[in-house]
């Protein structure tokens, strides 16, 4: 497993992070966001994706938006903690014959999830000025190359500008650099593509097209695009007057003040049991259930309705109950539940909703684990990160220190007040609802 978050690079820094009760989020020092309802956010400051491709691949960081850099760094980490060798470390020789990586290249697949990229207002700017009049109005005419009036202002975008921003370039640089050259592609359902994806992977291999597969999600809305979009829905928390974000990100809370933005990604390297053991892998969990589903109606309805809303707990719900037949397990047997926790308290609302249409009163004495107070609510890239702190709990047989839906401190189920004993973790819920509709839930259990 992989990570990059505003915590930190690695997925260490982020387990780190929650077991500390520590947060990343803060002014944002990306960009002015001043003008924005939240000025802050949960940036990774400092990081670059160039410490984390060959030296030959570093000029192709200028053509990786944000979110791609994310996914590439993540997957870095997750293929070198996995033990593969890749092409990365074993590249074809002069003659073109194949490095010696632990699989062939087209036994290897990759399945990301990815968001609506936002492209970078610098970059656009110099184009759109290009393409208005004296007035300032932008014309679609001057935009363009043809017609008497065109003035062709979108030739002052680089020549590769739209390789930063298609969706499936996180996963293509991934197959690129490691030669990944099996089954793949790119999900993009918003929140619950990450899930989804891992899902995919899980399949993939199940079906014996690929032996291995990298899989999870990245995104990164910390920019003045993002924002823009956010702040138009009326999901963004208000932080006049406030400088620490943990007083206005606080899921499953009625007292939460809606969300607050953060960037990073989680990777995960799935692989078959009997390819694992056949190389001395060390496994840290296994994926033992998926599902999906969707709600109706396929948006999110308006966020002022209250609990009880019919749609969007029926999907997560369906998703959920899906996931829990696949494993064969039942509600009682999960001991904890990693959701995802805008902190917008009509979603959570629903999300609560869903668990406990399913769980009923065993929801009451289950953990919930809101970790996007330690990151900020990452969209597309909460699967993924996601699936890596399940992950985390399962390989460290202890929980975070975080607070539960109830807004209680672990203690009996986490990490134990004194004279008691934790209780050690073995099978793990990881769901979430998308603005799209679309819904994903995983089981993951301790490795056996």
């Amino acid at each position: 497993m992989g990570a990059v978050t505003g915590v930190g690079v690695g997925a260490d820094a982020l387990w780190s992070a929650l077991a500390h009760g520590e947060s990343c989020l803060k002014a944002c020092a990306l960009f002015d966001a001043s003008g924005f309802p939240c000025h802050l956010a949960g940036v990774a400051e400092g990081f670059s994706a160039k410490s984390f491709v060959p030296k030959s691949y570093r000029k192709a960081v200028k053509v990786m938006a944000r979110d791609i850099e994310l996914a590439v760094a993540a997957a870095d980490e997750a293929i070198r903690l996995a033990g593969l060798v890749t092409r990365a470390e074993a590249p074809a020789a002069e003659d073109g014959t194949p490095g010696d990586t632990t699989y062939p290249a087209d036994r290897l697949g990759c399945h990301i999830g990815a968001g609506l990229i936002n492209a970078e207002t610098a970059e656009l700017a110099r184009a759109l000025h290009t393409a208005t009049d004296d007035a300032g109005t932008f014309g679609w005419d001057k935009w363009g190359t043809e017609g008497e009036a065109a003035q062709g202002g979108m030739n002052n975008l680089t020549p590769l500008w739209m390789l930063k921003y298609l969706p499936n370039m996180l996963a293509c640089h991934v197959t690129i650099i490691h030669g990944a050259e099996g089954v793949s592609n790119t999900i993009t359902n918003a929140e619950a593509s990450g899930l989804l994806s891992i899902g995919e992977s899980a399949r993939c291999i199940e079906r014996g097209q690929c032996d291995a597969s990298v899989a999870g999600s990245a995104e990164s809305k910390v920019n003045p695009m993002g924002f823009t979009r956010l702040a138009l829905c009326g999901r963004m928390a208000d932080s006049a007057g406030h400088d620490d974000a943990r007083e206005l990100l606080k899921p499953f809370s009625a007292k939460s003040a809606g969300t607050v933005v953060g960037e990073g990604g989680g990777i995960l390297v799935l692989e078959d049991r009997a390819s694992a053991e056949s190389r001395g892998a060390t496994v840290l969990a296994e994926v033992i259930g998926f599902g999906a589903a969707h709600s109706s109606p396929p948006v999110m309805p308006p966020l002022d309705s209250g609990a009880g809303d019919s749609g969007i707990e029926d999907g997560l719900a369906w998703a959920v109950r899906a996931a829990l037949d696949d494993a064969g397990v039942t509600v009682e047997q999960i001991d904890a539940i990693v959701p995802r926790g805008s902190g917008v308290p009509a979603e959570d609302s629903r999300e609560i909703g869903a668990l406990r249409d399913v769980f009923g009163t065993t929801l009451d004495s289950t953990p919930i684990v809101p970790w996007s107070p330690a990151t900020g609510d990452l969209m597309a890239g909460n699967g993924g990160v996601q699936a890596v702190v399940a992950t985390k709990m399962l390989a460290s047989g202890t929980f975070p220190r975080c607070v539960n839906a109830k807004g209680e401190a672990f203690t009996a189920h986490g990490s134990g007040s004194a004279g008691t004993e934790p209780r050690r973790p073995r099978y793990v819920l990881v769901c979430s609802p998308a603005l799209g509709g679309q819904n994903a839930a995983l089981v993951l259990s301790a490795a056996t």
